[in-house]
């Protein structure tokens, strides 16, 4: 099942374990279970103080649980943990025996402090890059508390399960039977949602923090640019963010990231975060901006941060590098059927529609990217595309039309999504000749560009009629102090590499601001 190289890799991780594991396999004489054996074997194979039974007897074939040797297995995979979740399996194997987790101490003992039952069971697909962060998470506090237990289940392989509950999205997440949430969540924020007490102690604590030199609203890469320039000047440095990485976790092909010829959006997030800690910065993850209290000219008021969870940060200078989000249609039915057939992210999401027929709204690059990566997993493709060209890439157009079950429709203004319990097709208009048409289908992709995250900032500083903040060539705003970079402004071109160049500069316009008025502290 695995390669060589990956044993040699596999046997080097285990080598951590100093306690006994025992996996419980539930098995039938499916192919898929003939397959989670072999690949249960050769891990068991790579270390002596992991043992393997087959008498399992989970409802769900094949699927197998990882626990201590004699204890309970509170942690079950549904599904051969391949791909992206291989790793979720290694950090299961390593943390049930015991090997220490990359986790502060208090969000530990918040997780073992956690009282009732608490069932989950997270919906996958193998070509998820979000579903793991999710996987793991929840291994994990399985792993620290007995009220805890968390079932992975591969939606492509439990398909009946995935059509009964209507999921339509990974990762999908249900807690004692009901749905849970959608989409990429941290452990910080699933706790937040389990423990209730958790907003309030984190405001009494972001609050009690001593105010900034520079604080950085946003952990993106312009964020991220900033807050190792800034830091590197030795003042105090601080970085809010509803989301560390924010937009570049959910993209997958990076090729233009210069002098790196390939790379993934989560590999590349994970580069910055390491890059950031190296140095004296204070980050604030899961936290989302409310609003913005500006500070005096002369910087004897400092500037103020309020948080949605109450809390609120003083700063002498604020960066804002929210970034952007996916634009949304805005017709009726998109918001109904959320997850229920609408979805953004082909790349996680597409495996769900294998064999179905779906649309990909926008011909830009993303949406022809979309479209080609979507024609290889599902029956067919419909590109609708509002102008009368498409705007990809000529090397991308020339592969979507050489493709036999993709049709690209142009001037198609979509105007409804239409469904029951979940989507079963889409309404749009030629602009040409103002006719209405319906499609028959069971996914629809929105691939349609991004819009800036600047609500918080409406009343407070000046942003274009597009809600994109306004800079001048040093990043400065309309507030004095207040600085903005990356695709929150208006900078033209929203590439992660000018990004990081605009962040830089961003935190070199706010360092020489400090000491034109005032010496840092």
């Amino acid at each position: 099942m695995l390669d060589a190289n990956i044993k040699t890799q596999l046997k080097a991780y285990l080598e951590r374990v100093t306690q006994p594991i025992e996996i419980v396999a539930s098995l039938d004489d499916g192919p898929k279970s003939q397959e989670m054996r072999e690949l249960l074997q050769d891990v068991v194979e790579q270390s002596t103080l992991i043992t393997l039974t087959d008498n399992g007897s989970d409802a769900r074939k094949p699927s197998f649980s990882v626990g201590p040797k004699g204890g309970e297995g509170r942690v079950r995979f549904a599904g051969l943990p391949m791909g992206h979740e291989f790793t979720s399996l290694i950090l299961a194997l390593l943390q049930s025996a015991g090997y220490p987790p990359k986790v502060e101490a208090d969000v530990i003992e918040q997780i073992k402090s956690l009282e009732g039952e608490f069932n989950f069971e997270t919906y996958i697909s193998l070509s998820c890059h979000n579903c793991p962060d999710v996987v793991q998470a929840l291994n994990l506090m399985a792993i620290l508390n007995p009220n805890i237990r968390h079932t992975m289940i591969d939606g492509a392989l439990f398909q009946k399960e995935v059509e009964e509950r209507q999921i339509m999205a990974v990762p999908t997440v249900y807690l004692n039977g009901k749905e849970f949430g959608q989409g990429r969540m941290e452990l910080g924020e699933i706790l937040a949602k389990v423990d209730t007490g958790a907003a309030a102690r984190d405001a009494r604590k972001l609050s009690a923090k001593d105010p900034f030199d520079v604080l950085i609203v946003g952990g993106g890469p312009a964020g991220a640019a900033a807050a190792i320039y800034a830091a590197r000047k030795g003042i105090r440095t601080g970085i809010v963010a509803e989301r560390f990485g924010g937009q570049v976790m959910d993209t997958m092909a990076i090729e233009n990231f210069i002098s790196v010829k390939e790379t993934e959006g989560p590999k590349l997030v994970m580069a910055l975060e390491e890059h950031v800690k190296q140095y004296e910065v204070d980050v604030m993850n899961l936290q989302r901006a409310a609003k913005l209290v500006p500070g005096s000219e002369d910087g004897s008021v400092l500037a103020e941060v309020q948080l949605e969870n109450g809390a609120a940060l003083k700063a002498k200078t604020v960066i804002v590098a929210t970034g952007a989000r996916w634009r949304e249609m805005n017709v009726p039915g998109e918001q109904e059927f959320r997850g229920k057939g609408v979805a953004y992210c082909p790349h996680c999401d597409g495996p769900l529609f294998k064999g179905k027929r779906v649309a990909v709204i926008g011909g830009g690059n993303s949406g022809v990217e979309a479209a080609i990566d979507l024609a290889g997993i599902v029956a067919h493709v419909t590109l609708l595309e509002f102008a009368e060209d498409l705007r990809a890439d000529a090397v991308l157009q020339r592969k979507l039309y050489s493709l036999p079950n993709v049709t690209v429709i142009k001037s198609a203004q979509t105007t409804e999504v239409t469904g029951t319990d979940k989507v079963n097709g889409l309404v749009y208009k030629d602009r040409k000749t103002d006719e209405v048409h319906r499609l028959e289908l069971e996914g629809i992709f929105v691939q349609i560009g991004l819009l800036p995250n600047t609500d918080f900032l409406k009343g407070t500083l000046e942003l274009s009629r597009f809600g994109e903040v306004i800079v001048d060539a040093r990043t400065q705003t309309s507030l004095p102090g207040v600085f903005a970079a990356g695709d929150c402004t208006t900078v033209p071109y929203k590439q992660i590499i000018i990004a990081m160049g605009e962040g830089s500069k961003a935190a070199l316009s706010a360092f020489d601001h400090l000491i034109r008025t005032s010496a840092p502290a």
